[in-house]
């Protein structure tokens, strides 16, 4: 019976957690270079004292899917997706530098290259500063060029810098709360010469509207089971009362 009544009580609570990150997951199924979350559980037994009858579901793993999402042409010159596996720098919030596949790029009041989202981009010899009339290209190495808008057409290219791309192992990214990607060790990782980017293009979300509409119904249904072994939990402890009463 205890077995019964914690594996179905933390099984119905862990499924909400659950139902929340395929939410998540759904909201953002439009979002430029989206990563899908993953969540895994497990049982777990409660060792104490006594008997071992009591067993904890807990969630074990949270990962995320790194399967590349689907392209999308833009013809905007500020618009970059990574080829194959790799993510863009960028400086967080918190002034440590984290990794993304969106490659909404932009040019901020002070001249900064920007994410759509505000963060400043890294290159290898730190931020990138656009001057200012400068129409800008960005290569399929990640190096970032401009020719100045009072040229005539056919002027000079001037290298303005390279964008920090990086392909570090994916097993020791972790996700943090802002979306951002960041190495478990805390420190940065080392610029990828590999890694190669396509301009004029996005790369949408890996999100599956379908998958994640049927995982909210299936999660909805376990949920009510759950809610069933309880219900059956409290009437076998009221048949149960009722034959020692009898006795």
């Amino acid at each position: 019976m205890d077995r019964l009544i914690y594996t179905a009580m933390t099984g119905a609570r862990h499924i909400l957690d659950q139902q929340a990150t395929t939410s998540n997951n759904l909201a953002n199924a439009t979002t430029t270079g989206f990563r899908a979350q993953l969540d895994a559980f497990r049982a777990v037994p409660v060792v104490s004292e006594g008997l071992a009858t009591r067993t904890f579901v807990v969630d074990s793993t949270v990962g995320s899917d790194y399967r590349a999402g689907a392209m999308e042409t833009t013809g905007r010159a500020l618009d970059v997706a990574i080829r194959g596996n790799g993510w863009f720098s960028v400086q967080s919030t918190d002034g440590s530098e984290a990794y993304t596949r969106a490659g909404a790029f932009k040019v901020s009041e002070n001249g900064l290259l920007q994410t759509a989202g505000g963060l400043t981009l890294q290159g290898e010899n730190g931020p990138i500063a656009i001057p200012p009339n400068t129409n800008v290209a960005i290569g399929a190495d990640g190096t970032v060029s401009g020719i100045d808008q009072n040229q005539l057409q056919g002027g000079p290219t001037n290298v303005i810098g390279r964008l920090k791309l990086v392909n570090p192992d994916v097993a020791g990214l972790v996700r943090g709360d802002d979306g951002l990607f960041r190495q478990q060790s805390g420190l940065p990782a080392n610029p990828d010469p590999t890694v190669r980017v396509a301009d004029g293009v996005l790369e949408g979300s890996n999100v599956n509207p379908v998958d994640a509409m049927v995982n909210m119904i299936s999660l909805a249904r376990s949920f009510d089971t759950q809610m069933s072994l309880l219900k059956n939990a409290e009437n076998n402890a009221a048949k149960a009362t009722q034959i020692l009463a009898l006795n």
